[in-house]
């Protein structure tokens, strides 16, 4: 089935301002609440949110093979659950309605004035109920960075990392969408030159720059994913912001690895991009050395060339930009990451998450947290305000942002903004 959604000459009777992340070869989807309280599925095109219960309700679907109230629900599980066939229909058919040549609802105001909002006037939700999540540890030049400042520098890299997408099962409790503040978390640490630890609030939080897929339902219990298969049961990605407490993680993360460090929150962007979007951006990962096992071997293009932005915005100030990297810096793509998921037999269903991991590039403007950044606390940022920052002070709002663009089309995936809140306080 063709993709037309793609097609770079299409534009759409919706405005899409200049360098906008939504234009309509995008057609990313969500889960919004309007003025009126409803809870819908929709999409994207420049600044206006689409209803799709709406479109559904007014027969804008007919033709394509979907539950009644497909689009009335508050996640996008079913819709997800239906399959790479579906997503495409539906797709092709919002790119076609929203044509600028297509009069069907250009010209029925009625109808506009039900399934079109402005982007301000509605409220952004958790676009999938996440069942499980996980996190990987792909990019090479951070698993690196780290290993040089906690392990011996000449042995960075732990001995399996070249050879498994090493990764941990987070919390899908606390994963919220862009806009929900977080609290400062509270934990074991264990000081320098003590001997005892102690309970307090962290003082080292810390963001994580990194992107997450989405998956379909992909197996069932016991049954492996081929790797040339793995990338049909890949929904879309949003950007993610996994945040860190890494006095915390240094005390607790021997031996089983990452836990209350990293389970306090996780933000993400509202917008899924789909795959399908994204397939102009196709690029070659980096050379994989040595030659991964045959279930994860792979040729072609199979990274994407996604520009990423991390800025701190301290409380009524302007925004520093802190970090610029690239998806495409990723040693281990996100089929692999799925494949060996699976390889065991483990079962992913339709609204699991997969994490990236933290996305480094090779130059230091270009790492994706503030460990990196400042080397520990090492070598601190300097704001546009004039204050420094080593992590992440309280009421800072970190900001991230991701797009692709060619010379025919910018992709973009909006933001992911959250704010750093003082430590939880009973009341």
């Amino acid at each position: 089935m063709p993709n037309i959604a793609n097609d770079p000459s299409r534009t759409s009777w919706i405005n899409v301002p200049e360098n906008n992340d939504f234009p309509i070869q995008n057609i990313p989807f969500g889960v919004f609440l309007t003025k009126e309280d409803v809870i819908t599925i929709g999409t994207r095109i420049g600044d206006s949110a689409i209803d799709m219960g709406a479109l559904q309700q007014l027969g804008y679907f007919d033709g394509i093979e979907l539950t009644d109230d497909m689009f009335m629900q508050d996640t996008l599980n079913d819709f997800i659950s239906d399959g790479k066939k579906t997503w495409r229909l539906v797709r092709n058919r919002l790119a076609e309605l929203f044509d600028a040549n297509n009069p069907k609802l250009r010209d029925n105001k009625e109808h506009i004035d039900v399934v079109i909002f402005e982007i301000n006037d509605i409220e952004m939700l958790l676009p999938v109920q996440i069942g499980d999540y996980t996190d990987f540890y792909s990019s090479k030049e951070h698993a690196t960075n780290v290993g040089k400042m906690f392990r011996d520098p000449e042995n960075a890299l732990l001995p399996n990392w070249l050879h498994i997408p090493v990764g941990y099962h987070g919390r899908s409790s606390t994963i919220v969408p862009s806009g929900i503040p977080v609290h400062r978390p509270m934990g074991q640490t264990l000081p320098n030159g003590e001997t005892t630890p102690s309970f307090g609030p962290s003082r080292l939080v810390d963001f994580e720059l990194e992107t997450a897929f989405i998956t379909t339902d992909v197996n069932i219990m016991g049954e492996n994913v081929p790797i040339n298969e793995s990338e049909d049961y890949i929904f879309g990605m949003v950007l993610l912001n996994d945040w860190s407490a890494r006095d915390i993680q240094k005390w607790e993360y021997v031996p089983l690895g990452p836990f209350l460090a990293k389970n306090f929150a996780s933000s993400i962007s509202p917008w899924i991009v789909t795959m399908d979007a994204l397939e102009p951006f196709r690029v070659k990962g980096p050379k994989q050395e040595p030659t991964p096992l045959p279930y994860l071997q792979q040729k072609g293009k199979h990274a994407y060339d996604i520009n990423l932005e991390v800025y701190i915005e301290p409380e009524n100030a302007t925004p520093t930009l802190v970090s610029k990297s690239n998806f495409k810096y990723m040693y281990w793509s996100m089929s692999q990451q799925l494949t060996h998921h699976t390889s065991n037999g483990c079962r992913v269903n339709s609204g699991d998450m997969m994490g990236s991991g933290t996305i480094s590039g090779p130059t230091e403007d270009s790492y994706g947290s503030m460990l990196e950044l400042t080397w520990s606390g090492k070598n601190p940022i300097k704001m546009n305000d004039g204050s420094e920052r080593k992590f992440i002070n309280d009421n800072d709002t970190v900001i991230m942002k991701g797009f692709c663009q060619n010379s025919a089309v910018r992709i973009g995936f909006g933001e992911v903004s959250s704010k750093l809140l003082p430590p939880f306080v009973r009341k």
